[in-house]
């Protein structure tokens, strides 16, 4: 097998020339949510194709009812190598404000961020980067003459608006999207320094209650007392969700929530993390979460409930006196663990109506629902990625959860058993989803050399 050192000396050689790529890449303007988009996204998908062609992959564009999917296949010359499926994603968020843009978002350009040269532009973090340092990588191997492993990849074109032709696409080509482990690039490195592995994301459930009473609004003078005022009743019902220790009040909420492994939370312990910085930087002081729990653990390894709207009465300028017919609240539930999603909304629709006067009707309405993903943290392919990832980086990568959700990851394990390495290099203040987006340079090229020394790691 070819020598990892050479892969990493072809890499670098060809940085300006990968640069280049990604700047052709940037410059294409696939915003998935706007349909005057729609060819972008097509010219997007139609240039990845081209460019896996060039480096020895089997690549074609899958139609969808959405935009396309790219699947692509290299085989390795050895036979007794694992198989991968690199996920990714071309499609984008929109560039506005443009205003607010220092530049045009879609003409990439090296710029500054604290000293620190970086990539700008919209997708440069958010995942074109993310994913072409992937790529290079697989350039290096191919222009060597050999892949390290079997791979497939997988790019959409609608992570950003929800990935709606994921679910059919998937079911239709199980058989040809089978490996024996997915990778995924679309996370992030603890520091600018320091790599980062994605063991633990978090689940989401979406629900949203109308609590409904008169039939009509009433005049706040004349029943104000005797007429019942759905505020009041959602007022409630929000209000018991929580205890005076921050903890959710739904019964067996917290049935599969497991404590962090000890090894995992010394982890965390040693970590440059300052919990008064994190909520200085947006205003705030004091963490309003559990009792006795670090900021970091309530942020990966803790569920949640949070009111994400509340609609009722009159809420235009002035006053009015008013008692609303109806009022409304959005509600998310931020899972962990084992916690059964289905479980958790029947518990949650109990506690809303044991807490509905005789005169109130609810409805209550689905925005969707998935589990939490927790991957093993001991497993022989974590093991490898950790030490291709010290070689790189000097340092030991950081296993870390996510706020977030991340759903292929969980489509990916329900609907073909395989668990997934997450390893992005992208940081906190990459201004994803804003403004002035940008890339770390050093996260461009040390993320292609870290991807080449992942393949190379795992193929042993």
């Amino acid at each position: 097998m070819i020598a990892v050192d050479r892969v990493l000396e072809t890499i670098d050689a060809h940085q300006n020339a990968a640069l280049s790529r990604l700047f052709d890449l940037i410059a294409i303007r696939s915003v998935s949510t706007d349909p005057a988009f729609a060819s972008e996204c097509q010219r997007a998908a139609d240039w990845f194709v081209d460019q896996l062609h060039h480096i020895g992959f089997d690549a074609r564009a899958h139609a969808t009812a959405g935009h396309p999917m790219v699947v692509a296949h290299a085989r390795s010359k050895r036979k007794d190598v694992p198989h991968v499926l690199f996920y990714g994603h071309y499609d984008v968020q929109p560039a506005d404000p443009l205003e607010l843009w220092t530049t045009d978002p879609f003409t990439a350009h090296l710029d500054d961020a604290e000293g620190r040269p970086c990539i700008k532009g919209r997708g440069a973090a958010d995942d074109k980067g993310q994913v072409m340092t992937f790529l290079e990588a697989c350039r290096a191997f191919h222009t060597l003459g050999e892949f390290p492993c079997h791979i497939t990849i997988l790019l959409e074109g609608e992570e950003e608006t929800g990935s709606p032709s994921l679910p059919a696409f998937l079911a239709a080509h199980k058989d040809e999207l089978r490996a024996d482990l997915m990778l995924v690039c679309d996370t992030n490195m603890w520091d600018k320094e320091t790599p980062a592995i994605t063991t633990m994301l978090r689940g989401l459930l979406l629900e949203e209650v109308v609590i409904k009473a008169a039939d009509r609004d009433l005049h706040s003078g004349m029943f104000g007392g005797p007429a019942i005022n759905p505020i009041r009743v959602l007022s409630k019902i929000i209000a018991d969700l929580h205890g005076p220790d921050g903890r959710i009040t739904l019964p067996d909420f917290y049935d599969g929530v497991d404590d962090v492994p000890e090894e995992v939370a010394e982890q965390w312990r040693q970590l440059n993390f300052s919990e008064q910085s994190f909520l200085g930087d947006v205003g705030l002081s004091v963490p309003a979460g559990e009792s006795n729990r670090s900021l970091l653990e309530m942020l990966w390894a803790r569920p949640t409930c949070d009111v994400n709207g509340i609609v009722g009465g009159y809420i235009g300028k002035g006053s009015k006196t008013v008692l609303p017919a109806q009022a409304s609240a959005k509600f998310s539930f931020r899972l962990v663990g084992r916690q059964n999603p289905a479980s958790i909304l029947a518990h949650f629709h109990d506690h809303v109506r044991a807490r509905l006067p005789r005169d109130c009707r609810v409805e209550f309405h689905s925005h969707g629902a998935s589990p939490a993903i927790q991957l093993p943290i001991s497993s022989e392919p974590l093991s490898r990625a950790r030490h291709a990832l010290l070689q790189e980086w000097n340092k030991e990568a950081v296993l870390i959860g996510s706020g977030g959700s991340i759903p292929i990851v969980g489509a990916f394990k329900r609907e073909l058993g395989m668990d997934a390495l997450m390893i992005g290099f992208g940081l906190e203040d990459d201004r994803i989803h804003s403004p002035n987006e940008k890339y770390e340079l050093s996260s461009f090229r040390k993320g292609a050399r870290s991807w080449a020394r992942i393949l190379y790691a795992l193929s042993l």
